[in-house]
C-alpha cells in the first residue's frame, strides 16, 4: 500500500538479490555441486554457446549489479535498430511501438545489449491487464517486468489503477464483465490507495539458481499436456 511504480521496482530488484544471496550462503554445498555440473554442460556445447562465466559468478555478479531500467519505448528502439531485427534474426520482428515482446526480444536486451539484468516499465495500455495504473500520457501503464539471463521475464508486476471512475472505463474499453468483477470493482468503490505489486515465476528462479537448462526439471509436480486435474 501507498507504494508507485518505482517503488515497486526496487522492491522487486531487492527481493532477487535477497533470495540469490542468502542462497550464495547458505547453500555452498549443493552450489558447489551444481557450479560442477554446470560447467561439464558447458563444455558439450559449441565455443560459441559457451556461457562466460560460472553458475556461482553468474549469481554474484546478479547481486552485485543495479539492474538496467529501461522504458518499453527506449527498448522498442533498440530492438528495432538492432542487427537481428534488421536482418530477419528475430522470430517476431519489431516493426513498431505496440508489440508485444517475446522471450526473444527480452533475452536480447539482457544478455547482448546491456549483459544485465533489466526492468522494462511503462508498457502500452492495450498490451496490458486493465487493473493497472494509466500514466499521464494516456497511452502507458505503469506496469513493469524484471528481466533475467537466459530466463527472459522472472517477475511481472504494476502500479494498480484505484481509481474507480478510470478502472470501470478501462473495463469497459477492454470488454472485461464488470458483473463478474464486482466484488473487485468495490474495492475501489469504497475508497482505495495508491498500490503496487508484482508476481514471481519460482520456477524460472530456481531455474537460474540451479543452473539447469529445462524449467520441467525444477517444477514442484510434473505437468503434461492433459495432466491437469484442477
Amino acid at each position: 500500500a501507498f507504494n508507485n511504480l518505482e517503488d515497486n521496482i526496487d522492491l522487486a530488484e531487492d527481493f532477487l538479490k535477497y533470495v540469490i544471496g542468502y542462497v550464495l550462503e547458505n547453500c555452498k554445498d549443493d552450489l558447489g555441486f551444481l557450479d560442477k555440473r554446470f560447467a561439464e554442460e558447458q563444455k558439450q556445447k559449441p565455443e560459441k554457446d559457451r556461457a562466460s562465466e560460472g553458475l556461482i559468478q553468474k549469481l554474484e555478479n546478479v547481486i552485485k549489479k543495479r539492474f538496467k531500467r529501461v522504458s518499453y519505448t527506449e527498448a522498442i528502439d533498440i530492438l528495432k535498430n538492432s542487427k537481428e531485427n534488421k536482418k530477419g534474426k528475430f522470430q517476431f520482428p519489431i516493426e513498431e511501438w505496440g508489440a508485444d515482446l517475446q522471450s526473444e526480444h527480452e533475452r536480447y536486451l539482457v544478455e547482448k545489449h546491456f549483459e544485465s539484468p533489466v526492468v522494462l516499465f511503462d508498457y502500452p495500455k492495450e498490451i496490458k491487464a486493465f487493473y493497472m495504473k494509466l500514466n499521464e500520457d494516456g497511452k502507458t501503464v505503469a506496469a513493469m517486468d524484471v528481466l533475467f539471463p537466459g530466463i527472459g521475464e522472472i517477475i511481472g508486476g504494476s502500479q494498480r489503477e484505484d481509481k474507480f471512475d478510470v478502472l470501470t472505463e478501462k473495463m469497459k474499453a477492454m470488454n472485461v464483465d464488470a458483473h463478474e468483477l464486482w466484488w473487485y470493482l468495490d474495492t475501489r468503490k469504497f475508497g482505495s490507495v495508491p498500490h503496487a505489486g508484482f508476481g514471481l515465476g519460482l520456477e524460472r528462479l530456481v531455474l537460474f539458481v540451479t543452473g539447469m537448462t529445462n524449467i520441467r526439471d525444477v517444477i514442484p509436480f510434473p505437468r503434461t499436456p492433459h495432466n491437469a486435474e484442477f
